[in-house]
């Protein structure tokens, strides 16, 4: 019998990691716009809110430089430094994260596989392709291509829907709290989660964090090459 109907995947810093540095993206933006360059990327991440609108990335962009500009008294064209941070990025400078190759191939012994990402098809299809799986799954839902996205259970719906899977059937796999193990439980299905940052991990295991919403993941994992593991019986809750 098998112990999941489907299983879904996460993409970014779940099955793959993106090897452009966070560095030279920001410069390459001050490069592309002819700009001396100011403050850090950590700055931008800091002053983004959220994941970008899948059909304004420029504009989500723009207010981020225009928020360092202003923090640093510095008058730029934050469209331009926006569209030069867009001509730097290559999506498809990605590998896989460490046991990705084996928990897809430990999967697809097991269920039906899918891929849910919160990113548009525009930008996450080539990623697909860099990495060879633009044909490796039963089930592809592009979430910044629909009106709501992860944490809403949209996406997750289509997924199963598509598969014929009900969703106490299915495990989804992925890194976010907010947006993987919340969507997750609030569309009814069980949950790995394979967090990227070893301090938040550790954070929620001394329990200095609190799950959101009490929406705790049925298994914690300290790498994907576990789900193995979780697939085979051998893991039964969060470790």
């Amino acid at each position: 019998m098998r112990r999941f109907d489907a299983i879904l995947f996460d993409l970014d810093n779940t099955l793959c990691r993106h090897e452009q540095s966070a560095e030279t993206i920001y410069r390459g933006a001050f490069e592309y716009a002819g700009v001396d360059p100011f403050g850090a990327p950590e700055e931008l991440w800091r002053a983004l809110d959220g994941d970008p609108p899948p059909r304004d990335a420029a504009g989500y962009l723009a207010d981020g430089f225009g928020q360092i500009a202003d923090r640093h008294g510095v008058s730029v064209d934050a469209d331009a430094l926006a569209a030069g941070f867009l001509e730097t990025v290559d999506y498809r400078a990605v590998s896989f994260c460490p046991g990705a190759e084996q928990a897809l191939a430990a999967a697809r012994d097991r269920a039906q596989i899918g891929l849910v990402t919160n990113g548009p098809s525009s930008r996450q299809s080539v990623k697909l392709d860099a990495l060879g799986l633009a044909a490796a799954f039963d089930v592809v839902v592009y979430a910044g291509d629909l009106p709501r996205r992860k944490p809403y259970r949209d996406p997750f719906d289509r997924a199963l829907e598509s598969l014929a899977v009900a969703p106490g059937s299915a495990l989804y796999v992925g890194d976010s709290v907010e947006h993987d193990v919340v969507g997750a439980r609030r569309a009814g299905l069980r949950v790995a989660w394979c967090p990227a940052d070893d301090e938040t991990a550790a954070a929620y295991r001394r329990g200095e964090a609190a799950w959101p919403g009490g929406r705790e993941p049925d298994y914690v994992l300290d790498g994907l090459g576990e789900l193995v593991a979780v697939l085979g019986g051998d893991r039964d809750r969060p470790a």
